[in-house]
């Protein structure tokens, strides 16, 4: 019984401890909740949908598309707990450097370095434990309510339960973290000589020796903030790594995010095409509808057969749309098969020629195209169709990664004939597991005579009118016949596309609050450290405003040294890795530079609340002891 009432003394007045210090202890709880929370959401979402490669490129999206996505998230992932790391780091030294004064008074009221450094280990692992537990539980939270957002939506929302294995690891990470960050500024503040402790030199572990000569002509704002920033070395470091690291993460999610949604969408819009029409029987329309939407949906493979006679289309009905003033009408044969991936040989450096490839084969959708007549616009890594020979052909993304070695340098089996392979396209139909072959050379490979799909490309001032003429037309050559508008897809897999992205642009969040909190935290550092010179400062006649604005410029000259380092090497990261070819607009531009000067402003708006705080104190307040 006595030895859990001395337990409980033992941990009660840590805890009491830190309750007297509200405001610092929130913030590095705080702090570390939202370093945990946005760790365990990343790979939750990750997770969630599936970015291992082999898993998207079966069920959903395309290759590339998923290899985008992958090293999008990989480089978020890293990003994130680098900067988690050093918040934590920043913040474990900032708690600790304001305790130095409180080391020096219980040294000197007798107490051995053991018990000091028990009784501050007590408060880090009771810091530690709490943070840790909220951010897993708020990590948690924020991908349930990700869940629901995507139901909300109208997309497929995953339905699996949540890897209790990786919130652990997540969890002990972060708690390892604390306490390995927490130990040595523990160990170097318990080692101090209790007469230091208690010293000016050494309150709030900082040196007062400048080193610092600022030229005379300097304003006495500028000569003070300065001053403060060369005094406080370490803090400021600190800092200054946190907020680079911050700011990268912030651009690139911010800047990536924008440029890839636009870049993504673009490819996907342009593949499936804008105010686009299909036509044929009901049910080979409605599985045309099916394939584009495997894009962003895990459907299942049907057997569906695409060569009954009752999809082929009649001559007479091109000629009807015809009539109806379409000139942009692309007749298709689309039909599902296996293909076969056959060697190529290529050169190496001396002039040698080697073999590449072996004889692959897979499922595939396999379509019948006039190049010169496609409404659609594919991005491709080689030569456009309509370019190529009729012997040639073009193939998906996911089909050329699966089952070729060096897609441009190989051919393939289609029934029984041999092509060669123009180009990879970027086409979510059948999650890009598609051949497009000229039209001609597939009515004689296959024995097919009429299409059984056509396209059609529509004016946007009266779409609906011409919508409605062309069913008219359709129904009253067939009355099982129908035309779909494809929009309502494309805009299906665009808004797939804009959640997760903006999914990706929100995540950063959580580490910008973290480095406001850091911020603030260096900014009670600055004031504890400096308050004398501010009470003085006061007492002579200086304006409460005076503090503020010398705590600003101070803010300012980090915050914007770091925005720069930092918005500059994200801008390389994403430009030059994450995304090929990006679109980039002058709207895109003011639109990134415009989140991130919100980012930047909300940032120093938050810091600066201590200072405020403390200008708003009575002068003999702000010259005693904190």
């Amino acid at each position: 019984m006595v030895g859990w009432l001395k337990a409980m003394s033992e941990t009660s007045f840590p805890i009491s401890d830190l309750m007297r210090r509200q405001f610092q202890t929130a913030i590095v709880i705080i702090s570390l909740t939202l370093c945990c929370a946005s760790t365990l959401f990343l790979l939750l979402f990750g997770e969630k949908l599936g970015f291992e490669i082999t898993l998207v490129t079966e069920q959903k999206m395309t290759a590339s598309f998923s290899v985008i996505f992958s090293n999008f998230t990989l480089l978020m992932g890293i990003l994130v707990f680098v900067a988690g790391a050093i918040i934590v780091s920043f913040m474990v030294f900032m708690m600790m450097s304001q305790r130095v004064r409180d080391v020096g008074l219980m040294k000197g009221a007798g107490c051995p370095n053991d018990l000091t450094f028990g009784y501050f280990m007590t408060e880090l692992l009771i810091i530690a434990l709490a943070g840790c537990i909220l951010g897993t539980i708020l990590g948690m939270v924020t991908n349930l309510a990700s869940n629901s957002l995507f139901s909300i939506l109208g997309l497929e929302a995953p339905q699996q339960s949540i890897d209790f294995w990786l919130v652990l690891l997540v969890s002990v990470s972060f708690f390892v973290l604390t306490l390995g960050f927490g130990i040595r500024p523990i160990l170097n503040a318990t080692r101090v000589e209790p007469a230091k402790a208690l010293s000016p030199s050494f309150h709030m572990g900082l040196s007062k020796d400048s080193g610092f000569k600022p030229m005379s002509n300097f304003a006495v704002t500028a000569k003070l903030a300065g001053r403060g920033l060369i005094r406080r070395k370490s803090a400021t470091f600190r800092i200054a790594a946190s907020l680079i690291v911050v700011f990268v993460l912030a651009t690139v999610a911010i800047a990536g995010g924008v440029i890839a949604n636009q870049t993504t969408k673009s490819w996907v819009e342009k593949a499936i095409g804008r105010n686009v029409i299909v036509i044929g029987h009901q049910e080979m329309c409605a599985q045309y509808e099916h394939l584009l939407l495997k894009f962003q949906e895990s459907n299942e493979s049907s057997d569906f057969n695409y060569t009954l006679e009752k999809y082929q289309l009649p001559e007479n009905l091109s000629e009807k749309l015809n009539s109806l003033g379409l000139n942009d009408v692309d007749a298709r044969i689309i039909f599902e098969e296996q293909v076969q991936e056959l060697p190529g040989y290529m050169f190496d450096p001396n002039g040698t020629t080697y073999s590449v490839g072996d004889s692959h084969t897979d499922t595939s959708v396999v379509v019948g195209i006039d190049p010169k007549k496609v409404v659609n616009d594919w991005f491709v890594d080689g030569v456009p169709l309509k370019e190529a020979d009729d012997l040639r052909v073009m193939v998906g993304d996911s089909l050329a990664q699966k089952i070729f070695t060096s897609p441009l340098n190989q051919s393939i089996m289609v029934h029984t004939d041999i092509f060669g392979i123009a180009s990879v396209c970027l086409d979510p139909l059948n999650s890009g597991k598609v051949v497009y072959v000229p039209i001609e050379s597939l009515k004689t490979a296959a024995n097919i005579s009429e299409p059984n799909l056509i396209l059609v490309k529509v004016d946007t001032d009266n779409h609906l009118e011409t919508l409605n003429q062309i069913k008219a037309a359709v129904k009253g050559i067939n009355s099982e016949f129908d035309a779909i508008d494809l929009n309502a897809v494309l805009d299906k897999n665009l808004g797939f596309l804009s959640y997760i992205w903006s999914t990706m642009m929100l995540l950063p969040l959580f580490s910008l609050v973290a480095a406001s909190l850091c911020l603030i935290g260096y900014v009670i550092l600055a004031i504890a450290e400096e308050r004398r010179e501010f009470g003085v400062l006061r007492a002579l006649g200086a304006s409460p405003m005076a503090v503020i604005k010398i705590v600003s410029v101070q803010l300012l000259t980090v915050l914007l040294s770091c925005f720069a380092a930092g918005v500059s090497l994200g801008i390389i990261l994403t430009l030059m890795i994450l995304i090929p070819e990006p679109m980039v607009t002058t709207y895109t531009v003011l639109e990134i530079a415009g989140w991130l000067m919100a980012a930047l402003t909300v940032m120093f708006l938050i810091a600066l609340y201590p200072a405020v705080r403390f200008s708003r104190k009575p002068v003999l307040e702000a010259i005693g002891n904190p």
